[in-house]
């Protein structure tokens, strides 16, 4: 057998195994899903959810609020520049509008806090994995079911819209100021443009996305953060893989939302 024979067979033995892993992984995260739903007739303390929609919500906002600024002004330059000799300056506000409540807010959104809070989440529960915490719980006859996952998803799920309607508007605000200051439009023209192009089906199909996108990111991080092996090592895997798998899917999710949204719902 030739050299590039024994390596395309091994590329194509990685690429099953990779393929294995995936369904098992898929798998696992459908078990841990109807553990969740079992769980639900009995909510966790309200205490231990608003600790961590305190944590997931009002801890990302700075960098939100970075985010969305810079977002709005650069969907301000660039509308400006495809715009030149071809659309009038005066719908720039409505072209920011809606391209932000649509797309950018609550994917950038989701993005950015999958980064923080999915690495977060995974690297707190990881470590209580390998420090046998999560073992000393099912001891104590505590389901870390209904104390640790279902706490961070149904957190996760409902802030998320929350931080998007923030940077929505910091984004059309941010957009806002390089239109007035730097490109010349009025601001009275930038706030007729809002206010005649504003359609309540784009920003509900924003925040739908957003909740799709918010339970997404904190499912991954409690799958990742329960299924660490491995000491610290594992617990820096992990982590990277919660953070990873969370923005794939968000992009994988928002096309297929985007198919439903706009072709089946809002058409």
């Amino acid at each position: 057998m030739s050299l590039e024979e024994t390596a395309v067979g091994r590329g194509v033995r990685a690429i099953g195994a990779r393929g294995i892993d995936t369904v098992s992984e898929v798998g696992r995260i459908t078990l841990m899903y109807r553990d969740v739903v079992k769980s639900l007739g009995r909510l966790p303390a309200v205490r231990l959810m608003l600790e961590q929609m305190d944590r997931i919500g009002v801890g990302s906002l700075g960098l939100v609020v970075v985010i969305s600024l810079f977002t709005g002004a650069v969907a301000a330059v660039q509308a400006a520049y495809q715009f030149s000799n071809v659309v009038p300056l005066k719908y720039i506000g409505s072209v920011i509008l809606r391209s932000v409540i649509i797309e950018l807010g609550p994917v950038l959104t989701a993005l950015v806090v999958g980064g923080r809070v999915g690495a977060a989440i995974a690297a707190e529960l990881g470590s209580m994995k390998v420090t046998e915490q999560i073992d000393a719980l099912r001891a104590m006859g505590i389901n870390p079911v209904r104390y640790l996952i279902i706490p961070r998803i149904i957190a996760a799920t409902l802030m998320l819209p929350v931080i998007t309607v923030f940077s929505d508007v910091i984004s059309v605000f941010g957009g806002f100021l390089v239109a007035v200051l730097s490109i010349g439009v009025a601001p009275g023209t930038y706030v007729s443009s809002l206010r005649d192009f504003f359609y309540m089906k784009d920003l509900m199909s924003g925040l739908i996305k957003a909740l799709c996108f918010g339970n997404i990111i904190g499912t991954m991080g409690c799958f990742y953060g329960f299924a660490t092996e491995g000491g610290a090592e594992g617990v820096g895997n992990a982590t990277t893989r919660a953070v990873v798998s969370s923005c794939v899917l968000v992009l994988v999710v928002d096309y297929v939302l985007a198919q439903v949204l706009f072709r089946v719902l809002f058409a």
